[in-house]
C-alpha cells in the first residue's frame, strides 16, 4: 500500500507536470525541454522518492529474512521468487537465508530453494545471527551465546510479571512453562518443545538467545525495563508483537552477514539484505544495500537504502532483483 505521504507526493508531481506542460508548448525549444523533463527528470524524481536504485547493483551475497519477506502469507516461497533466486545463484551470487529461527526450522526452506548443493546456497544464518551453519560440512562456523547470569536475570524478571521464557538449540525449544505463545512458536518453526522442570539451572550453560513470549501489551511494557537493565550487556528487541528477544550484545543479523561476507572474501560494498521487521534492522543498516519490504515496518523502511515496489505476497524480492540486480 502506498503511504499517504507518498500519494501526496505523486499528486504534487502530477499537478506540477500539468503546469509544466501548459507553459512549455509555445515553441519547439520548450517542447524539447518538456520531453527531457518527462523522459529523464520525472522518472528519476519518482525513483528517488520511492527509494529505488537508478542503475544495476553489483552484488555477491544476498541475505533474506523469512517471515513477511521471502515467504508469502501462506509461509511459502512463490515459484517466481524461487526461479529468480536460483538464477541469482547460477550467476555466482550467494543466497543466504537469515532468520530468527533455529537451524532445523530453516531447513525446509533451504530444501525448497534447492541450491544447497552449490557453493552459492551453502550457508544459512540462524537465531537472529547467533549461528552461521555450513550445510556442506553440517557444522557451525560461527556462534555466539548469552551468559547464564543474564539469562537467569531475564527469566526471574519475566517470572515476577507472570511471563514465561524459552531458549533454543538447533532442533528444540526449551521453555519454562507451557503456554499458547510457546505452542505457537513451536508450530511455526516446526521444532520440538520441551518443558524444563529446573529451568534456572538449565540456563547456566548459556544459550544463543532467549524469547519471552506473551501478549503484545505485556511484551511492550517489559521491553524498556530490559533495554535499560541490559544496556551494553545484551541486545533486546521485539521480533514479532508477541515475542521479546534477548541476544548476545552486538550480535545480530547484520554482523553475521558481514562476517560471512568477509569469510567468503566478499567486500561490504557487494552485500545486500532484505527484511521487514526489527530483528532485520542490523542487516538493513549494515549491509551496503539494505532493502526493506514495502509491507515492512515504517521504521525499517525509513532505515533502508531502498524499498521494494511490491510486497511479500506479490513477489517483492523477485521484482526487485529482476529489475535492479540480475
Amino acid at each position: 500500500m502506498v503511504s499517504t505521504t507518498r500519494s501526496s507526493y505523486f499528486q504534487f508531481l502530477e499537478h506540477f507536470s500539468l503546469f509544466f506542460l501548459s507553459h512549455t508548448q509555445k515553441n519547439q525549444t520548450k517542447r524539447e525541454h518538456n520531453r527531457v523533463y518527462l523522459t529523464l527528470f520525472l522518472p528519476l524524481c519518482i525513483m528517488h522518492f520511492m527509494k529505488l536504485p537508478t542503475e544495476k547493483l553489483n552484488v555477491k551475497i544476498i541475505a533474506l529474512d523469512l517471515d513477511d519477506t521471502l515467504l508469502n502469507s501462506s509461509l511459502k516461497i512463490s515459484p517466481r521468487t524461487l526461479y529468480t533466486l536460483q538464477k541469482a545463484a547460477s550467476k555466482g551470487i550467494y543466497i543466504v537465508l537469515c532468520s530468527g529461527r533455529a537451524e532445523n526450522a530453516i531447513l525446509p526452506y533451504v530444501r525448497a530453494l534447492d541450491i544447497a548443493g552449490s557453493q552459492q546456497g551453502r550457508y544459512l544464518i540462524g537465531i537472529n545471527g547467533a549461528s552461521i551453519f555450513d550445510l556442506h560440512t553440517r557444522m557451525s562456523i560461527y556462534s555466539e551465546k548469552i551468559s547464564g547470569d543474564i539469562l537467569q536475570f531475564v527469566y526471574e524478571e519475566a517470572k515476577k510479571r507472570g511471563l514465561p521464557a524459552q531458549v533454543y538449540d538447533p532442533s528444540t525449544i526449551y521453555a519454562s512453562e507451557d503456554n499458547a505463545w510457546t505452542q505457537l512458536d513451536a508450530q511455526m518453526c516446526k521444532l520440538r518443545l520441551k518443558i524444563e522442570k529446573d529451568f534456572p539451572s538449565f540456563l547456566k550453560q548459556g544459550h544463543p538467545k532467549m524469547v519471552v513470549p506473551a501478549e503484545p501489551s505485556d511484551v511492550a511494557k517489559f521491553l524498556p525495563f530490559l533495554k535499560e537493565q541490559l544496556a551494553g550487556r545484551a541486545d533486546v528487541f521485539i521480533s514479532k508483537p508477541y515475542f521479546l528477544e534477548v541476544m548476545p550484545f552486538g550480535c545480530g543479523k547484520g554482523s553475521s552477514v558481514l562476517w560471512l561476507a568477509k569469510y567468503l572474501g566478499i567486500p561490504k560494498e557487494q552485500t545486500m539484505a532484505f527484511g521487514d521487521s526489527m530483528n532485520d534492522e542490523s542487516m538493513i543498516k549494515q549491509c551496503e544495500y539494505g532493502i526493506a519490504m514495502i509491507n515492512g515496518l515504517d521504521y525499517i523502511k525509513n532505515a533502508a537504502k531502498y524499498i521494494t515496489r511490491k510486497s511479500n505476497d506479490e513477489d517483492g524480492i523477485a521484482d526487485f532483483l529482476e529489475e535492479f540486480v540480475l
